[in-house]
């Protein structure tokens, strides 16, 4: 992986060597088996086929946190068409809403059917590496795109590394963003909360290049190549902010921060943020910042 060496510290130091897989099968069954752990995708099939007029078959099919649907594309080495290939099945995919809606009923069941977010498709490819000019790509294309890099590490270790990552839909100036963000909470809330949403949403989107923003009707979803955090509509007194950070690592502070593990409530992440102030987004930066490093 880029820059990164790995080092087994029991007894002499020793460093721990990168490889790529003997075949590109190995890493599509090593991922499949563990989406949800290591992409935060719910695994739906493998090999799927587009049938006889398109003539393709899909490497895996799934669904992300959100509802999103995923196309996950697997390469070795470094392959130049792998970000094409994935486009051409993305797009068959949109022209078959039905029968991906069909596939995600029989595998997950009628709610989550029910709930596929069709405004945010997704392509992840994942290979051994990619080119500068297939970063530039997925730049120019309006269609959600991670470019993911592997590596194996001694017999048992697996690295993943998002090399690119860019959300779908028109690009928007962030400027432009805050003041959408400030606008739909003034028509609920008051004037400070408007500012503080702004404030949670900036703050949010500056911890990364990466990161991308999905609109759900019942929250907002901060993503790397997974969710990393989850912002509920404004209350009358408080933001409610969702993190993937482990309850138990955190010092839990009665009415700033609480563990949700086991509770229902909208959005992902087991540790619940409660916001009333431009200084509790401050005190919050760190576990901002953890859950975006755990993502």
């Amino acid at each position: 992986m880029s820059g990164l060496r790995l080092f087994n510290t029991k007894g002499d130091v020793t460093e721990v060597t990168s490889r790529l897989a003997e075949v590109e099968a190995d890493v599509q069954s090593l991922v499949e088996a563990h989406m949800e752990t290591l992409l935060g995708v719910r695994f739906l099939a493998s090999e799927y086929s587009t049938g006889p007029v398109h003539g393709g078959r899909i490497d895996s099919l799934g669904l992300d946190e959100n509802g999103s649907p995923v196309i996950v594309e697997y390469k070795r080495g470094v392959d130049a068409g792998v970000i094409n290939q994935g486009l051409f099945y993305l797009s068959w995919l949109v022209d078959h809403r039905a029968e991906f809606e069909h596939l995600v009923r029989d595998r997950l069941g009628v709610m989550a059917a029910s709930q596929v977010l069709w405004s945010g498709p997704r392509l992840i490819c994942i290979a051994g590496d990619f080119t500068r000019y297939d970063v530039h790509a997925v730049r120019e294309h309006r269609r959600s795109i991670d470019l993911v890099r592997y590596r194996l590490f001694g017999s048992d270790l697996l690295g993943l590394e998002t090399v690119a990552s860019v959300s779908g839909g028109t690009r928007v100036a962030r400027q432009a963003r805050r003041q959408a963000v400030a606008r739909a909470a003034v028509g609920v809330q008051s004037a400070s909360m408007a500012e503080l949403a702004s404030a949670v949403d900036e703050a949010l989107l500056g911890l990364g290049d990466g990161v991308n923003r999905v609109e759900r009707k019942m929250y907002r979803a901060y993503q790397r190549l997974r969710n990393f955090a989850c912002v509920c509509p404004p209350q009358r007194s408080k933001l409610l902010v969702y993190l993937k950070v482990d309850p138990k690592d955190v010092d839990l502070v009665p009415g700033f921060t609480r563990d949700v593990s086991g509770l229902g409530h909208h959005g992902t992440g087991d540790l619940e943020v409660q916001l009333r102030t431009p200084r509790d987004v401050e005190r919050a930066q760190d576990l901002f910042r953890a859950s975006y490093a755990a993502a």
